[in-house]
């Protein structure tokens, strides 16, 4: 029995002979079931213990002839192991997690290319960085560029030789993070950025100074924008140690690559069917919704619980069940014909094509068998669709196991969500599967253990609906529709559960469709669960690098608990176009204001309220949040304000701060005299103001790349290859990309229309580059020579040309109504904080023109905004 006392099934006590003799039930008459029970309570015990400290799901053992083939590696003194496998799949980003066993000079080697194994990082000229934990005698950690030391610092992140250690490292742009434990991103020790980034580094070397190290568990993780597919797509290497002294340690990996169907085999818990074999001396014990989806079984007996085999032996029925719930088998030469019988006759086509693969065989070559010896039968090769959580062997056709939940056949459960009420049907067998909670509540004598009814409260009916329709399909099937509404929920459940493949499909999920409006509630809901660590690293990340949207499309960010908003604000990645953004939101954080507004409205604000009423429970954290702001980088005159306003009165640190800075812009210092303050350096994500002064300014994002940027003089950015531009219609002598932004006026110039999604349209498109981005806020079009003058258009903004924002709508708009006339209009709202590499001026209606109301006639554009 899972996880408690052993209970017989209500619906049968004692099994009778024709004769009336008692029938021994084989979990009391075989002293093998009986150790299979003892072995599947420890198992369980050890994934209680395991699922409470939330281990990480991603790595999982393989297992082969029942023996772990652990990934070990050691490394000798003065070498370097490389490996294909160890490589980053994006050039300068990636994370290495690992654990080592070392007296000293842990160290790991980032090269563009892989080194050979005498390789050792003293002797490399080529651009590398080297990270050495452990440094001097176990002292000091170091970080080392092409050779050079540019860290050195006393007592961080230390070897160990008692035992094995985890540590993490990542590379991201330059950005070195260091940590401890299991969970890269967490129990960061020390980061350190390197000025000149070395970006093209993607090899991995494990190396090693004057004594053996030890490294095992070496998983390289991808660090892409999103972290798109890190759950499911690991890069590893096993290595096999004969000696190993850590023995003892058990992974939750382990623990649920042990845990399958075969903790099932001819075991009472949630059986429904039972087999009489050995002339009615025995009973065997199995479930009738794994038989159904194995094969085709025939309940047309007596008694529909029960199926009589009284010319079937033991050995044979239990090489049968074996079969199909662990998916290979042993059996003596002599039994293969009657296993073949047997599997044929409850329709298990694969045991019986195997079978006769091995009888031709034999017959063939009686030489290959010993009657006294056993055959080893498995299924793979099978060409059965398999299911994700069973082992790819096991014989079970998803098809029909999806059809047992629709039809609710072989059924032993009925599901209720408070609130509710019945949502659906189910087989406890199979959420024991998935579940090793669901094990232990409909098992361990609990009150669902003994009904057929369960309830559960505080859960989302549509997500805990979506949940059993994975475990029956492997498949998260969950649409586009759905996705915003039930994603957070279904993932909470399946944390809930340790359902750890939806899990792994949930984030895979998330992460394809993670927007500026979604991660904030994602935040909220993986913040406090260790699991979802990679996860929430990505959320932050994408809030850092669309601060100034997330903090003022809504006020949903002032939910995020202290920890996380306290992390974002640190962020490395933190993008703002001013440190006035990042002052405003710390304000309305604090306060938990339920509206969007600026510093200077919570200013007049504390003119008739005090501070504690104003920032309540929040009021101690804005002496910990201000130093964040970078008050050295506003405006002098900003700070002027800021320096009148009731704010400096109310809180000594901030009137520290803004004295600071005014005292540092009044000095003029190009650059501060303690450097090591990040108050005074520039944000590297910063993006540049391009501000609209005029009609044909020289102020705007093309002019700027016409002139590489600001490094000489302009030039056509299109001729110079910084921008590119494309029409509606093909090239040709009026619709020419480059005349468009020459900034001369054209008599004839336009994009033709064309059709997409069935309706009429033309456009100019704009690409400023795979490198750039640019927040726009301010557009001009200049009308050339005809008299078509557009009513009805959009400016739209894009980073794959596919998916398209409005950034703003024009219907009916008479502004142009002159030829080569300049208009222009500001962007306004939350899309005017949101970055796009490419913009196009689209027309959704017919212009002036009445012979050629389809072309789109503009010799001119100009976008600014802030520029990336």
């Amino acid at each position: 029995m899972l996880g408690g006392a052993h209970h017989e099934p209500p619906c049968i006590r004692a099994f009778f002979s024709a004769s009336g003799t008692p029938i021994q039930c084989s979990f009391r008459a075989n002293e093998e079931n009986s150790v299979k029970k003892s072995k599947r309570c420890q198992l369980i015990k050890r994934c209680e213990r395991k699922i409470s400290s939330r281990s990480n799901p991603c790595c999982a053992i393989r297992k082969m002839g029942g023996e772990k083939h652990k990934r070990f590696l050691t490394v000798a003194p003065f070498e370097c192991a490389w490996r294909e496998e160890l490589r980053f799949r994006e050039a300068g980003r990636g994370c290495i997690a690992f654990e080592a066993f070392a007296h000293n000079d842990v160290t790991l080697v980032f090269r563009e290319q892989v080194g050979s194994q005498h390789y050792h990082y003293k002797m490399d000229n080529s651009p590398n960085y080297t990270v050495i934990l452990g440094s001097h005698r176990n002292r000091r950690l170091k970080i080392e560029v092409d050779g050079k030391p540019v860290v050195d610092v006393e007592g961080v992140g230390l070897c160990c030789s008692s035992s094995f250690q985890s540590y993490w490292v990542s590379v991201y742009d330059g950005l070195i993070s260091i940590g401890r434990g299991r969970y890269p991103f967490q129990n960061l020790v020390f980061q350190w950025l390197d000025s000149k980034p070395n970006c093209n580094v993607q090899y991995v070397g494990l190396s090693s100074w004057d004594k053996h190290v030890g490294y095992r568990n070496i998983n390289v993780l991808p660090l892409t924008q999103h972290h798109h597919s890190l759950w499911n797509q690991i890069d590893f290497k096993e290595y096999q140690e004969e000696n190993d002294s850590d023995e003892d340690r058990v992974d939750l990996a382990d623990e649920f690559a042990e845990w399958g169907l075969a903790n099932f085999l001819e075991n009472w818990d949630f059986s429904d069917i039972y087999f009489v074999v050995d002339g009615n001396t025995k009973a065997i014990p199995a479930h009738k919704v794994i038989l159904g989806a194995s094969g085709d079984l025939l309940f047309s007996y007596t008694d529909e619980n029960i199926i009589r085999l009284p010319s079937t032996t033991y050995p044979v029925l239990h090489a049968f069940l074996e079969y199909i719930y662990v998916g290979r088998t042993n059996i003596v030469e002599s039994q293969l014909s009657p296993l073949r019988d047997l599997s044929l006759k409850f329709q298990v086509l694969s045991l019986t094509k195997k079978c006769d693969e091995i009888i031709g065989r034999f017959k063939t070559n009686k030489k290959l068998f010993d009657s006294g010896t056993k055959v080893e039968i498995t299924c793979s090769g099978s060409q059965v669709q398999q299911h994700a959580i069973l082992p790819h062997e096991l014989p079970i056709d998803v098809p029909k196991l999806k059809q047992f939940f629709v039809t609710h056949q072989h059924s032993d459960l009925n599901i209720y969500i408070e609130g509710h009420g019945f949502i659906a049907k189910s087989h406890k067998i199979i959420l024991s599967l998935w579940s090793v909670p669901f094990a232990k509540m409909l098992s361990n004598g609990m009150m669902e253990s003994n009904s057929s009814d369960v309830s559960f409260s505080d859960v989302s009916a549509e997500a805990f609906l979506v949940m059993l329709q994975f475990m029956y399909s492997g498949e998260l099937m969950v649409d586009l529709v759905e996705v915003s509404s039930l994603i957070i929920p279904l993932l909470l459940l399946a944390d809930q559960f340790s359902i750890m493949p939806l899990q792994r499909e949930c984030c895979r999920c998330i992460l394809e469709y993670l927007t500026e409006d979604s991660v904030c509630p994602i935040l909220q809901a993986v913040s406090s669960i260790a699991s979802y660590k990679l996860l929430e690293e990505t959320c932050k990340q994408k809030f850092s690098m669309h601060f100034d949207y997330c903090t003022t499309a809504s006020t949903e960010f002032v939910l995020l608990c202290e920890e996380t908003f306290k992390d974002i604000l640190q962020h490395a990645d933190l993008t703002v176009t001013s440190e006035e953004k990042v002052l405003d939101a710390i304000l309305l954080w604090c306060m938990q204001s339920p509206e969007i507004c600026g510093w200077a409205a919570i200013d007049e604000l504390l003119m008739s309220s005090t501070p504690e009423q104003v920032f309540k429970g929040r009021l101690p954290l804005i002496d910990i949040f201000l130093p964040y702001v970078r008050f050295p980088l506003m405006p002098l005159q900003l700070l002027q304000m800021l320096n009148e306003s009731k704010l400096c009165s109310v809180f000594p640190i901030f009137d520290q701060l803004v004295m600071e800075a005014i005292n540092f812009a009044a000095i003029g210092m190009t650059t501060p005299v303690n450097n090591q303050n990040v108050r005074f350096q520039h944000r590297r994500s910063s993006f540049k103001e391009l501000q609209y002064i005029c009609d044909g300014d020289n102020n705007g994002v093309i002019y700027f790349a016409g002139t590489s940027y600001g490094e000489h003089q302009w030039l056509n950015p299109v001729l110079s290859k910084k921008i590119n531009v494309t029409a509606s219609s093909p090239a040709s002598r009026y619709t020419d990309s480059k005349a468009l932004v020459s900034r001369t006026y054209q008599a004839t110039l336009f994009a033709g229309p064309r059709i997409e999604d069935g309706r009429t349209c033309a456009w100019w498109m704009i690409d400023i580059g795979q490198d750039h981005q640019l927040m726009c806020n301010y557009y001009t079009l200049r009308q050339d020579g005809s008299n078509a003058y557009p009513r009805s258009w959009a400016l739209q903004g894009s980073m794959d040309k596919e998916n398209w924002t409005n950034l703003r709508v024009h219907e009916n708009d008479q502004t142009i109504c002159r030829r080569g006339q300049f208009a222009s209009w500001p962007i306004q709202g939350p899309s005017s904080l949101l970055p796009f590499r490419f913009f196009r001026v689209f027309l959704m209606g017919p212009t002036t023109e009445g012979s050629t109301s389809w072309n789109l006639c503009m010799c001119f554009i100009e976008l600014y905004g802030y520029f990336h």
